[in-house]
């Protein structure tokens, strides 16, 4: 058996659950966690993780952005300008992206009302960076599209 609120793995004789201390007659305990109970930890992980793989070149692109002018030869003023400026917008970019994933993990791990709609949107945006970012996109849809998934993870947010 699994808490509906956590779900943890629960033991007849419990009359508490292990994980999220509330009582068992309060919570409602299903045999089996749904499709959405069991890959939505993943999923979660998943964006957290591919977060921080963003972060490396985003930081990496904002520093070398700052300090371009420097090996630019002095003649090429547009160069000069453009140069380091394409490349701090890209890193820009790119960290607003990390940060994104790495908040949409976290809300999907914690169950967070909000992570859900924009867990969506980033799925659709990451079904464009292949090969990683469209099957991130691909499962998150299927995660969080199934069927009854939107009013299950309202009820999940709900309990949390």
């Amino acid at each position: 058996m699994f808490c509906n609120a956590c779900g943890a793995q629960l033991q007849p004789q419990f009359k508490v659950c292990p994980n999220c201390a509330r009582p068992l007659a309060a919570v409602a305990v299903s045999a089996q966690p749904s499709r959405l109970e069991r890959h939505l930890r993943i999923v979660g992980i998943l964006w957290v993780v591919v977060g921080v793989l963003f972060l490396l070149p985003a930081v990496a692109l904002m520093m070398i952005g700052s300090v371009i002018h420097i090996a630019i030869p002095g003649t090429e003023e547009l160069g000069r300008l453009v140069g380091p400026l394409v490349l701090f917008v890209l890193g820009g970019t790119m960290f607003v992206l990390a940060a994104g994933g790495i908040l949409v993990g976290r809300g999907l791990l914690k169950r967070e009302s909000w992570a859900r709609g924009i867990a969506l949107v980033l799925a659709v945006l990451a079904l464009f960076h292949p090969p990683f970012g469209t099957a991130l996109g691909i499962y998150t849809l299927w995660v969080l599209l199934s069927a009854n998934a939107g009013s299950e993870y309202a009820r999940l947010a709900r309990t949390t």
